[in-house]
Order: structure tokens, then sequence, then C-alpha cells
């Protein structure tokens, strides 16, 4: 069994991930520097999360927050 809290690589960039409820969760914000390559990803995150419920999606419907320690 893998640690319960670790780091995967993708493309060479570290994204810290948690083990909760039999299930691994990854950090949308990790996820999104490297995807966007934005240099301020967890503003990217919010402005996106503001955009998409004004389109009428709640993100937090569907995104569980976990602290992340790594």
């Amino acid at each position: 069994m893998e640690e319960k809290n670790a780091l995967v690589v993708f493309q060479g960039h570290d994204i810290r991930r948690k083990w909760h409820d039999e299930e691994w969760y990854f950090s949308v914000v990790d996820a999104v520097r490297i995807l966007t390559e934005s240099s301020v990803p967890k503003r990217y995150w919010s402005d996106l999360k503001i955009k998409l419920r004004n389109e009428g999606f709640e993100p937090y419907a569907k995104i569980v927050q976990l602290k992340l320690t790594i």
C-alpha cells in the first residue's frame, strides 16, 4: 500500500494527494498550476470557481476540500 499522503509526479511536476474514504484525492491547485502554467494557480482556481458559479455550476457540490500537508 502506498503512503496515505504522498506526492505523485506528472510530467516532472509534483501533485499533492491524500488517501481519504478509500480514494485518492489530488490537489486541484497543483493540477491547475501544471495544466495552465499559471504563476498564481490559487487565483486562477478562485476566478474559475466564480465564473462557474455565475454560469450556474456550483463547484463545491462536486469538489471536496481536504488539508494537504505535503
